[in-house]
């Protein structure tokens, strides 16, 4: 039996893996049946799982595949080369696994998205050309953008003012080839000095920019620290949300290690019938196997509601 799917058997049949020996893994046994999938398609970094599955990308994507996730995602994918990302997006579509957002734009050291649309044209339209090649590429639903800092020296209501105008031009030529841009609100505390913080903000830009490629990434560790009020937020923004990320807080570890109940939030999500990616973006609380593990056993506890 290889490590993959000993794992998987382990994992469905609820046995405790970390107190398995090393030799359990060399045992030749015929391949028992893969882990139950998932109700929400959670998706773990392209990243992850290098001490269960190796350092091999395949490897990795093959074993998340077994555990029962319906999709990876990975940040970087822009700036991979091109026959990398082909070989990604052949396994995905082999496996009829799902691709998160890629990151498009999230320079926090600078102001970019608050500045007049004549002052930006030509860094967006080269930005927004190479989403598109990457979109046609692989073809990823998404691209996230973070639309920069703030200026201290102009009025806020003509920054707001300037973001929708240079995301108008974004969306337009994102809409026409068939991505969608997700806007992604993070919190001060972290990541101070940027333009977008909260959710209600970020609905309000999406509905100024009025394109249907105009949509938010919902990442609720960042909320949970700004602002809270994480379900009535779910809805009042739900036709503008395009994906989430996930990370408990405080520590932005995998669900349960901290204080945001997400079985509650799954089953809400659930509930409403949404079908898209839900970004595992967050690290681990133990190190080693012993990790890769506990994050496996977190989102089969959170994923444990009744439908």
């Amino acid at each position: 039996m290889n490590r993959r799917n000993f794992l998987a058997a382990g994992l469905a049949g609820g046995t405790a893996l970390t107190s398995l020996s090393g030799s359990a893994f060399a045992a030749e046994e015929s391949a028992p049946p893969a882990a139950k999938p998932f109700k929400l398609k959670y998706a773990p970094s392209i990243d992850m799982f290098r001490q269960l599955a190796g350092d091999d990308m395949v490897d990795r994507i093959r074993f998340m595949h077994d555990q029962g996730f319906g999709a990876v995602f990975d940040n970087g994918l822009m700036n991979k080369p091109a026959d990398q990302q082909e070989k990604i997006v052949t396994l995905l579509n082999e496996l009829k696994m799902d691709l998160g957002p890629f990151v498009g734009y999230a320079n926090f050291g600078e102001e970019s998205f608050v500045l007049p649309p004549k002052d930006m044209k030509d860094k967006i339209q080269e930005n927004t050309a190479q989403w598109i090649e990457t979109h046609k590429r692989t073809g990823a639903k998404w691209v996230l953008v973070v639309p920069g800092r703030y200026n201290q020296r102009l009025e806020w209501d003509y920054q707001t003012a300037n973001v929708v105008e240079n995301l108008k031009y974004c969306t337009e030529a994102c809409q026409k080839a068939g991505l969608v841009i997700v806007l992604e609100p993070l919190n001060p505390h972290d990541h101070p000095g940027l333009f977008l913080t909260k959710m209600p903000q970020a609905y309000q830009i999406c509905q100024a920019v009025d394109n249907p490629s105009c949509k938010i990434v919902n990442d609720l560790y960042h909320q949970q620290i700004t602002e809270g009020n994480l379900i009535p937020n779910i809805d009042r923004c739900w036709s503008r949300i395009g994906a989430f990320h996930i990370g408990d807080n405080p520590g932005r570890k995998e669900p349960g290690t901290g204080e945001i109940n997400y079985k509650n939030i799954f089953m809400h999500l659930n509930k409403k019938g949404y079908e898209g990616v839900l970004c595992c973006e967050h690290g681990l609380s133990q190190k080693g196997k012993d990790g890769e593990v506990a994050f496996i056993e977190a989102y089969r506890a959170a994923d444990n509601f009744s439908i």
